[in-house]
Formats: structure tokens, sequence, C-alpha cells
């Protein structure tokens, strides 16, 4: 994954026990340990910890998965799935990693970032 252009800085947490209901735009980079039912916009890293939920579409630069996302991503750059990360939709990114141990269901399309929506 390339390097954050914020120097990996996390603008937004979303913490355990959280919950958020609707669509949203974040300027920066968002940690979710919580939960979001809606659309995600960040300008910036989205990093999910291992018990967050996303029910929604995901549009961001990058992404480090390790929960559970229900929705698609779109990504500019790479989306990497951690281990135990769990992702029910399509992924459309310039690059997937995709560690032991994780749950993809969906299609993937490899695309340079002008085409990422």
């Amino acid at each position: 994954m390339a390097k954050n252009q914020n120097d990996g800085r996390l603008d937004t947490v979303i913490g355990p026990g959280t919950s958020v209901r609707g669509d949203f735009s974040v300027t920066g980079g968002v940690r979710l340990d919580g939960q979001v039912e809606g659309r995600m916009d960040v300008t910036e890293t989205i990093v999910t910890g291992p018990r967050s939920v996303l029910k929604g579409e995901l549009h961001c630069r990058a992404a480090v998965i390790a929960g559970r996302i229900e929705g698609d991503v779109h990504a500019a750059e790479g989306v990497e799935l951690q281990g135990g990360a769990q992702v029910y939709g399509n992924i459309c990114s310039k690059g997937l990693v995709i560690q032991p141990e994780c749950v993809f269901q969906g299609n993937c399309t490899m695309a340079i970032a002008d085409e990422v929506a």
C-alpha cells in the first residue's frame, strides 16, 4: 500500500460502541471501530478494526479492512483485507491484497485511479 499523503494521520475516529446512521464525508483519514449504516466518503485512508461494521458504500483513497463491510468498496489506490476481514460486495481499486482467513464475496475490478468512482 502506498503511504498516506497525510502521513498516516487519522483525523476522525468512530470508536467501539458508537453507531452512526446516514451518509457522510470525511476530509482526511478515518479509524472505524464502531458501526456505520450509510455511505462513507473518505478523502484519505480508512482503517477498520476487527469488530467494526459498515453497511453501505465506501469511497476512499485507500482502505485497510479488518472488520465487516456489507457494500461496495471504491478505492482510488489500494485495498488490503487483513486476517478475519469480511467484505460482502464488490471492490474497485488499483490494487488488492487479501490476507489468509478473509471472506470476500463479490467481484473485483482493477482500475486506474481516474476510473474509480
